[in-house]
């Protein structure tokens, strides 16, 4: 696939581009759907599914931070880290054009804050021990303090703060359709945006080549995952 848009057609008129590439897709919602889970099986006591579904979230968050620099071009963390004018001038309404396309400036502080979150709750649980029935791997590495700090934080804050970020990301989602009649779900789901046929937009590589690319880099981090896993306690 091209790199870069069309840009034949009239002015006035619409094409349509390619921004998510597939394998960033496929992590949005593995990534979505494990979260969820992660929370259903916490709360349910399910803790079996909840501690594999833990190390399946970490393969989906170290995959994520190396296709950050190498994914398709929105993909790219250098597409999506804006200067504090660029914040401003999107909450005033008079952001750059091809800041509409990828992530926003504020849809961008949304994603690292989630992605953040999501690290720091997957480093606790790792860090964890409940005395009971998990040694997360990492809680005889670190000293005890830590590990007292991280389960607390695992068990009581750090899923509320996980939880709150993804209520503001659903209610931003709904903000975008019902004020600006804009649906952000379904180009994560078939990878293409509709732009101005004037406005000239890099496309995001999505080819044989690419999902090749990504299908190693997510077998070395489920790889990397899975021997963390067997050194829990």
């Amino acid at each position: 696939m091209s790199t870069h848009a069309m840009s034949s057609s009239p002015a006035g008129q619409q094409q349509r581009l390619r921004v998510w590439d597939l394998p960033t897709r496929l992590f949005h919602w593995s990534l979505a759907g494990s979260v969820i889970a992660l929370i259903v099986t916490a709360k349910t006591g399910a803790m079996d599914w909840h501690f594999r579904l833990g190390y399946f979230v970490l393969a989906l968050l170290m995959f994520r931070v190396l296709w950050g620099f190498v994914g398709g071009r929105w993909s790219r963390f250098s597409a999506f880290i804006y200067s504090p004018a660029s914040l401003l001038a999107h909450l005033r309404g008079r952001a750059a054009p091809l800041h509409g396309i990828g992530h926003s400036p504020l849809g961008a502080l949304s994603v690292f804050a989630l992605l953040a979150a999501l690290v720091v709750q997957v480093l606790s649980g790792l860090m964890s021990d409940d005395a009971i029935s998990f040694t997360g791997p990492l809680a005889t590495v670190v000293p005890g303090a830590w590990s007292s700090l991280a389960t607390d934080w695992h068990k009581d804050a750090g899923q509320w703060v996980v939880i709150a970020l993804l209520v503001l990301h659903v209610a931003a989602l709904l903000v975008y359709v019902l004020f600006k009649r804009q649906t952000l779900v379904w180009p994560m789901l078939h990878g293409d945006k509709t732009v101005p046929s004037q406005l000239q937009a890099p496309m995001s590589r999505d080819d044989a080549r690419t999902r090749l690319l990504a299908l190693v880099l997510f077998g070395l981090c489920a790889a990397a995952a899975r021997w963390l896993a067997s050194l829990q306690g």
